[in-house]
């Protein structure tokens, strides 16, 4: 998968977190974007290099898609705990 690949399964796996964690974020809609994409690359990441499961070449990728949301939910918490009351 190239690099445009992972920006679009990027901005999926956050709106799959920000759908299974709704509430309030910090950074908004832009915010919770910018941590799918880089909860994809991190999950993506993580799961080759800790797991030894390769990162796979096509976009349909189960497993792959489970470790881009994984770490687009894992960012989005710790940003929750984080910046959690900057927009109250």
């Amino acid at each position: 998968m190239g690099i445009i690949s992972w920006i679009v399964l990027g901005l999926l796996a956050g709106a799959i977190a920000k759908f299974l964690l709704p509430g309030r974020d910090p950074g908004g809609l832009v915010g919770t974007t910018l941590i799918g994409i880089a909860g994809s690359f991190i999950g993506g990441w993580l799961s080759a290099k800790f797991l030894h499961r390769p990162i796979a070449h096509n976009f349909f990728d189960l497993a792959t898609w489970i470790a881009a949301v994984a770490g687009a939910l894992v960012l989005l918490v710790l940003y929750r705990l984080l910046f959690g009351n900057s927009r109250d």
